[in-house]
């Protein structure tokens, strides 16, 4: 037996997508039955499988229990990093990807960058691969649990 990934998400979040489910759910239930055009089909078959993919979001929702305040990279994190051949800087939420967090980017634990900073801390130096296949470096400059980085920012 599996048990759900648990994935962390605000209140917001979670209530986003348990509205988004139930309006998806109300639209399959209300699509004709005899409706068998090849787009319509096409439509109904990408709600089901957003609708498999909020329930299994929903499922492993850890909803607002944030991290703790160590400096470490996890969800529901906000993360500042450095891209080292650039020396931009980028603020986002390593959070779960398909809910939305207000102003934040987010990136998934699952996305290459995401992937590259889980579990680093402050100072770390880590790479990650784009699309062209090329390594790039990252460094973590700031790791803040979700909520505080607006009162830390300032």
């Amino acid at each position: 037996m599996t048990t759900a990934q648990r994935i962390w998400m605000t209140p917001v979040a979670y209530r986003r997508l348990q509205d988004e489910l139930t309006t998806l759910r109300g639209l399959i239930a209300s699509a004709a039955p005899d409706d068998d055009h090849e787009n319509s089909v096409a439509v109904q078959s990408a709600r089901r499988s957003r609708v498999q993919q909020i329930v299994d979001l929903l499922l492993g929702a850890v909803i607002d229990e944030n991290p703790p305040d160590d400096g470490v990279a996890e969800p529901g994190m906000v993360l500042t990093v450095r891209f080292e051949a650039t020396g931009d800087e980028e603020t986002f939420l390593l959070g779960v990807r398909g809910a939305e967090y207000g102003e934040l980017e987010v990136y998934s634990v699952n996305s290459p960058l995401g992937s590259a900073l889980a579990g680093a801390r402050v100072g770390d130096r880590r790479e990650f691969v784009v699309p062209s296949g090329e390594s790039m470096p990252v460094t973590l400059l700031r790791a803040v649990p979700y909520g505080m980085h607006k009162t830390r920012s300032s």
